[in-house]
């Protein structure tokens, strides 16, 4: 399964909008309470058409807490471009907390992918592995710093429909930038360990042949009841 793929793939970019568009749909035709239990409704709808087709349920559960959250806020405030408050200030979060990773040299790229893979922290003894982890985690933060700031400033001036479009045009086609970038530093990372871990291999066997040699053993006398 790639990277991509667990993400949620084109299902999950499919999914994301589907809320979005229908909050907007509705608040321009019957209301703002409306288009909010529309928005909720269609998050449900997607759950439950994911949990009968025995899909990843992750996405779709993050995805109805967040519509669940933007449509409490759009009710408490009064006006439909609420529904859209807490995604641009998590934006924000998720830019601060990528650069972070990046400035305490935990680059989150590199934690979630070696997680996810358990392969430990071995990467962050490579210098080149690091470096990369850092461009592809500072290449996610520039997607959710650029989030923030241009649906923030859609916010201020009041454009719903704008703030609609900016939400779906900016999640996955933009994170897919990203994640060539990501992408490219797993494969470089993956690869140059791996050759790593196999330079290692081999000069283990180097070492434990020499001793074998040294002492006069061979792989076949160290075997009880070999003749």
């Amino acid at each position: 399964m790639t990277l991509f793929e667990q993400m949620g793939g084109v299902a999950g970019m499919i999914y994301s909008a589907v809320p979005v568009v229908v909050f907007v749909l509705a608040n321009s035709l019957w209301g703002l309470m409306t288009a909010i239990w529309c928005a909720v409704g269609s998050a449900v709808a997607i759950t439950v058409v994911r949990l009968v087709r025995k899909e990843s349920l992750q996405p779709a559960v993050s995805g109805l807490f967040g519509v669940a959250i933007a449509a409490y806020i759009a009710y408490r405030t009064g006006t439909a471009k609420g529904f859209f408050l807490f995604g641009i200030w998590q934006s924000l979060v998720y830019c601060g907390g990528t650069v972070l990773s990046v400035l305490i040299r935990w680059p989150l790229v590199g934690v979630f992918w070696n997680f996810v893979n358990g392969a430990g922290t071995r990467w962050r003894k490579d210098r080149r592995s690091l470096r990369d982890y850092d461009i592809a985690t500072l290449a996610l933060a520039a997607v959710f710093g650029s989030r923030f700031v241009v649906q923030r400033w859609l916010y201020e001036e009041d454009l719903t429909g704008w703030l609609a479009v900016a939400k779906i045009g900016m999640g996955f086609p933009l994170f897919a930038a990203a994640l060539v970038v990501i992408v490219w530093a797993i494969r470089r990372s993956d690869k140059r360990l791996a050759a790593a871990i196999e330079a290692e291999r081999r000069a283990e066997e180097k070492i434990e042949a020499e001793l074998r040699a040294r002492y006069g053993e061979t792989p076949a006398q160290s075997e009880p009841g070999h003749a």
